[in-house]
């Protein structure tokens, strides 16, 4: 077959004509004066004709007459044309362009080698090493070929190999007396000596891919690798040094254990090279430190170092000269919004439990740089070594921060950043010079250079906790309330890069406060709503998330007139304003949805145009997905996403006040149409809602309930589960919300339900604990519902759910569960004998049972068996138990609340 394939190859032709068409619509193609459509057009006419790639790898190999930028589009598009479709060309055609490739390695050209190592790359990930014998066989021959040019194509095509499918080396390939990765290792080495630094380069960087892998190839030439580590560590280029510090990064991330004997030189050489005077070097080194901290290395390797290393993070932290955030420092408010500032949004969406992942913080612009590598080490060490590290810095801070002349601003700020990235690490060795501290911080919330102002909100945000904690005093109070007006203060500032900050600052200082904020809501919601009227598009949406947190953390008290009359104006008015369309939408709707909770039955008043508007671009969307023209916009997924949740909202903060809208809607099919949605998130936003109208209206459910229990009790399957977690989680929750309501009519899927619930809590190591504590809920709320079908099949499960409830806090939840619990015992008490002591633990696991019907069935539940052991055998199983247990049972002891 490969013989015939190879002879079809040979002999194929290109047409003369044909060849100068394909060039003349390449040569449009790189031109940007051309109609892009067009030609885009008739390139994919010419890729109807089954050789049209065999013409692109001939223009390629050989139309040394053509431009190298013809030849190179030709590569390029050939690359794009065989990733798509080279396993459905025949094998004459696919054996004649791997024989063009091959001659190129060392083509004259090196945009022409590089392109070439780029398509064979392709090539390798789709038809596997082991269908292309020649091409091992040509990089060998081109490595070994004391020839520049044939040596550099062929590293770089085994570069790009490495890079993409480095496991495509570690096999075995028919005819080959070992492995691909063996025959080529001994030569990366070899190459890390070349005088050549092109070739050092692609020698490390191929062998660095194997890392994480690490195969036998490797691991076997460890000793010599490391060695040529340290070879390279002073290499005149820059790229090699960069490799060498990506190497020991790596390695101490998945091998510490080969870096030990030679730590100490290790550690040395990363600390040089944290100061190189190629910025890339240097932050590639900075990485060093993170990755040692959290690995399995004992700190006790780096701690005499730090004296060293502090001053160099430090140093490292101040603005570099080119930092684009110096120019975007410059920009007032008058400045309008380029497209590239509205970075990306995405709305998280709704999810029912304990642990929805909150953003860590983050600096404002989120480029990877130096400064802020070295801020994130210096925050990691701190947690690590804690109070150690003061010693070493806080006068180095002290000496910036007393520099007070214009052209040291760098290093003030840089001074600023580190009080703030040590927060965390070192609280206890600075609580008691944190009043001190922040005095000083908050006249820096005035300083003329705009990026010390913005700096220091972020700096006082992350001692938020000391900074409330201390309102209990006289003189912690009035530090609040400075910190406050000062954050506000900014909040107007004119600065873009000020405002991002303080309104990102201070809704981080509303988190902690949440009350204590009350007594300032009116001048809190005058600079916030001052700031709505006069921000741009991009700062606007950190406003409205201001708005929503001051909303989560004030709750009802919001809900007056006179802060009401300062809030809702602006925002509906910007509501009316914003097209169904209009992504800026978005936030409103979120921050809709907080106010919405917050308000209550106090934000009635405004919920009929809210709730009837959500409708419309949930309508509009589903519209949109099948016919985009006679829905009259683009699909967006999120507009439904963040209409689902601002309905759930309304459903959360009204509660039955939201019946009279869902009765003259059509929210039910729309919603169950949202349930059976090909995307996760819209399924994860609709069985939130679900959930949340089972408890308020389900009445306006019950029509098509039982298709409501099937979409929600398929999210379970186990795959779905694992596929998409988050909707697998939320649909339980609005089963046992659904159970608790509905009652006997949950009963046709009461089983399914719980078969796929059941090997959740069998198998809950690693698994998501909202998941399981739901899993355990819904459980319990179905045993409630219709005991007397989970009753008989208790056994199977009494203890991996009992184990589950024991994790879960005391809450009406829970009092379900145990409800379910209790029902069952009493059909089927000996299907609980054998997990009696389960049982126990997860009753002693309560702090208190508030309802006395519940406490009292739980006392005849351990009445009953205790009558059915007799006196003896239940004082001798008593003993089992842990005495923690113990005590906390006796509280049930005399089987009725006193």
């Amino acid at each position: 077959m490969a013989a015939a394939a190879a002879a079809a190859a040979a002999l194929w032709r290109p047409q003369e004509v044909g060849l100068q068409e394909i060039c003349g619509i390449l040569e449009q193609h790189i031109s940007p004066a051309a109609d892009q459509a067009r030609v885009w057009q008739q390139l994919q006419q010419y890729n109807q004709f089954p050789d049209f790639n065999n013409y692109l790898a001939f223009i390629l190999a050989h139309a040394e007459g053509k431009s190298v930028e013809i030849r190179q589009a030709a590569g390029l598009l050939l690359k794009n044309n065989l990733r798509a479709a080279f396993n459905s060309l025949s094998p004459a055609y696919q054996q004649y362009i791997k024989s063009e490739l091959l001659p190129c390695l060392g083509a004259a050209d090196k945009t022409i080698r590089s392109t070439v190592g780029t398509v064979i790359s392709v090539v390798v990930q789709l038809g596997r090493v082991q269908s292309w014998p020649e091409l091992l066989q040509a990089l060998v021959h081109c490595l070994d070929s004391n020839d520049l040019n044939h040596m550099e194509g062929a590293m770089d095509a085994l570069y790009k190999i490495c890079e993409d499918i480095p496991e495509e080396l570690d096999v075995d390939v028919p005819g080959l007396p070992e492995r691909p990765i063996n025959v080529f290792m001994p030569r990366l080495l070899q190459f890390f000596h070349s005088p050549h630094a092109v070739l050092r380069k692609l020698s490390l960087g191929s062998i660095n891919q194997f890392i994480v892998m690490m195969p036998t190839g490797l691991l076997a030439s460890m000793e010599q690798y490391l060695q040529g580590l340290f070879h390279l560590a002073h290499d005149p280029s820059a790229d090699v040094r960069k490799l060498v510090c990506a190497a020991l990064v790596q390695l101490i991330e998945v091998r510490p254990s080969f870096l030990e004997q030679q730590l100490r030189n290790v550690i040395e050489f990363i600390l040089q090279a944290n100061k190189d005077p190629d910025d890339e070097v240097s932050l590639e080194a900075c990485e060093f430190w993170s990755a040692y901290c959290d690995g399995s290395l004992p700190p006790d390797g780096l701690r005499e170092f730090l004296p060293r290393l502090i001053p160099v993070l430090l140093s490292n932290m101040a603005y570099a000269d080119d930092d684009e955030s110096l120019v975007d420092a410059e920009e007032d408010e008058s400045f309008p919004d380029r497209d590239q500032d509205l970075k990306p949004r995405f709305h998280s969406s709704r999810f029912h439990g304990s642990e929805n992942g909150e953003d860590d913080d983050e600096d404002i612009i989120n480029v990877w740089n130096l400064r802020k590598c070295s801020a994130a080490a210096l925050d990691v060490i701190a947690n690590v070594f804690g109070d150690e590290i003061l010693p070493s810095l806080m006068p180095l801070i002290q000496s910036n921060l007393a520099n007070t002349s214009d052209t040291t601003w760098k290093e003030r700020e840089a001074a600023v950043l580190a009080i703030g990235a040590i927060a965390e690490g070192c609280f206890d060795g600075l609580r008691p010079h944190l009043s001190e501290i922040v005095a000083f911080l908050i006249p820096l919330l005035d300083d003329k250079f705009p990026l010390i102002r913005s700096i220091t909100c972020w700096t006082l945000s992350r001692y938020s906790k000391f900074i409330v904690k201390g309102i209990g005093s006289q003189e912690g109070h009035e530090r609040f309330d400075k910190v406050l007006m000062g954050l506000l203060r900014r909040i107007l500032d004119s600065n873009k890069r000020v405002q991002e900050a303080s309104c990102s600052a201070f809704a981080t200082l509303e988190e902690e406060a949440a009350e204590e904020l009350a007594p300032r809501l009116e001048i809190i919601l005058q600079h916030l709503l001052c700031a709505y009227g006069k921000y741009q598009r991009r700062n606007l949406r950190i406003v409205y998330d201001a708005i929503g947190t001051l909303a989560d953390a004030v709750g009802a008290e919001l809900n007056q007139p006179k802060y009401l009359d300062i809030l809702m104006p602006p925002l509906i008015a910007k509501w009316q304003q914003l097209s169904n369309s209009d992504k800026d939408l978005f936030p409103l709707l979120e921050c809709f949805t907080s106010i919405a909770q917050a308000l209550g039955p106090g934000f009635s008043q405004f919920a009929e145009p809210v709730f009837q508007r959500c409708i419309n671009i949930i309508q509009a969307q589903q519209l949109a997905k099948v016919d985009p023209a006679a829905a009259g916009v683009q699909y967006d997924k999120e507009f439904i996403v963040c209409s689902l949740d601002l309905l759930s909202g309304l459903a959360e903060g009204l509660g039955g006040g939201i019946e009279s809208l869902v009765a003259q809607s059509n929210l039910r099919d729309l919603l169950l149409q949202c349930c059976m949605d090909d995307a996760a998130d819209i399924r994860q936003s609709a069985l939130a809602l679900l959930g949340d109208l089972a408890r308020v209206c389900p009445v306006h459910l019950n029509p098509r309930l039982p298709d409501f229990l099937h979409v929600a009790a398929k999210q379970l399957n186990p795959s779905a589960v694992k596929d998409a977690v988050s909707v697998a989680n939320n649909a339980c929750w609005a089963i046992g919300e659904l159970a608790i309501k509905v009652r006997r009519e949950v009963s046709p899927v009461v089983l399914t339900v719980s078969s796929c619930l059941i090997p959740i809590l069998k198998n809950a190591e690693g698994l998501n604990k909202s998941l399981l504590e739901n899993s355990a809920i819904t459980l319990g709320r179905l045993s409630w519902a219709c005991p007397e079908l989970l009753a008989p099949h208790m056994e199977h499960f009494m203890q991996p759910w009992c184990t589950a409830l024991s994790m879960i806090r005391d809450d009406y939840e829970k009092e379900d569960a145990f409800r379910g619990l209790c029902a069952m015992v009493n059909i089927n008490p000996s299907g609980a004998m054998s997990s009696l002591a389960y049982m126990c633990k997860a009753i002693a696991s309560w702090h208190e049972i508030r309802s006395e019907d519940l406490h009292n069935e739980v006392c005849l539940v351990l009445n009953g068996y205790k009558q059915m052991l007799g006196s003896g055998q239940w004082e001798q199983f008593l003993l089992t138990l842990e005495p923690s247990v113990l005590q906390r049972l006796s509280r049930y002891q005399d089987f009725e609340r006193k």
